[in-house]
């Protein structure tokens, strides 16, 4: 059964791709072993829409070639390193149209900021940059560039978040006064992982900068919480703990904010919580209804109207806003997990590329916001949870 599903997607991307020319795609990091490569490589090409064609794949030169050959890019093309890669591109009449920027954090700023300078459109993952005013100079380069620059906060791109998006925009729950979000996993909870690799650089400040758990996981869960609402985080009050003491950043914070339109906001984010799985969700809670949504069960949309029965909207079902059908492509009941999250990051980006441009992309200014709520927080934290302005400076 497999095999056969299998053999219909491929005749069916095939049948597309000949009437349609393929984006050619490029990545930096998410080598072999890499957690976030493959998601990207599979959200990429899921649809069609990108070609692998070129990458730069591993701090160490060689090892980066040789998989990025065994992943069907030409040698030509399958870089040492970055600056190679920029270096080799920009001659190329047929050069990449995009570039992910899958790399450790302390890399982010110099590798977008270069791709976007020589005018190349990019995707970063998050967090975007680790100071303000990097986020601000990527943020101005992309403006004075016309490229793109969109931050991979993928969580924002299943189906059923933007069917919530929508009904938060079309009234159906009304003014929004109180948004819950946490994202809180277990997994880091082991003392004797402190020299563990995977594990050890998201609590090593000249790595991740100058928050852990809050950057790492927090920001999605503040990110969504804007998405969501269509509201900025106006100002925040946070408390960081850094459970297992030998490490230098939190692994576990709770966060309180204010909304620009007035919306209360409560976040908690841990990497110490034993039994939590993958614990990423929402509440929101408006004048006349409320929604959640858990990403463990990301096919489903709980909704209740004011003094009305609690409803279970599913992906695939009619009725859904456009943009949670637009990006939905197995029937009803099927689940689609985190990879098509991604490819509908990747959906949107080569409608925006094209010229189609779609507003539920995470763009520069998403992650510029993310940075500047990472340091507000820190600062807060450091001051027993004194509220802070969290907006970066060019937007306030």
């Amino acid at each position: 059964m497999l095999e056969k599903i299998e053999n219909i997607w491929k005749a069916l991307v095939l049948n597309r791709d000949k009437d349609m020319t393929k984006l050619n795609w490029a990545m930096v990091g998410g080598g072999e072993g890499s957690q976030i490569g493959p998601a990207h490589r599979l959200g990429a090409q899921a649809d069609g829409l990108f070609k692998f064609t070129a990458g730069a794949l591993d701090h160490r030169p060689e090892e980066g070639r040789k998989y990025a050959q065994s992943l069907g890019v030409d040698i030509e093309r399958a870089y040492g390193n970055w600056q190679e890669m920029l270096e080799n591109e920009i001659k190329r009449e047929d050069r990449i149209d995009l570039v992910t920027v899958a790399t450790p954090n302390d890399t982010h700023f110099q590798i977008t900021k270069e791709f976007l300078s020589a005018g190349f459109n990019v995707l970063c993952e998050k967090p975007m940059t680790m100071s303000v005013e990097e986020g601000e100079e990527i943020v101005n380069i992309a403006q004075k560039s016309g490229k793109i620059c969109a931050v991979n906060y993928a969580y924002s791109a299943y189906p059923m978040v933007r069917q919530a998006r929508a009904m938060v925009r079309s009234g159906e729950i009304g003014k929004v006064r109180l948004v819950v979000t946490n994202f809180s996993h277990g997994h880091h909870s082991n003392q004797s992982d402190a020299d563990n690799p995977r594990v050890r650089w998201r609590y090593d400040p000249t790595i991740a900068g100058v928050s852990g758990q809050f950057a790492d996981c927090g920001i999605h869960a503040l990110h969504m919480a804007s998405f969501i609402c269509d509201d900025e985080v106006q100002s925040l009050s946070a408390d960081f703990a850094s459970v297992i003491a030998s490490r230098e950043l939190e692994d576990d914070a709770m966060v309180n904010f204010r909304m620009s339109k007035g919306t209360v906001g409560r976040l908690w984010t841990s990497s110490i919580a034993i039994g939590r799985q993958h614990g990423f969700d929402f509440q929101i809670f408006g004048e006349i209804g409320g929604l959640r949504w858990h990403s463990e069960q990301p096919n489903q949309l709980i909704y209740t109207p004011l003094e009305g029965r609690t409803q279970v909207l599913e992906k695939g079902e009619k009725g859904l806003h456009e943009d949670a059908n637009r990006l939905s492509r197995a029937a009803i009941a099927h689940p689609e997990g985190f990879p098509l999250a991604v490819a509908n990051i990747y959906c949107d980006l080569a409608d925006t590329i094209k010229g189609q441009e779609r507003d539920g992309l995470p763009r520069a200014a998403d992650g510029l916001r993310s940075i500047a709520a990472v340091h507000a927080a820190v600062a807060s934290a450091k001051n027993k949870g004194e509220w802070v302005d969290a907006r970066p400076p060019m937007f306030r």
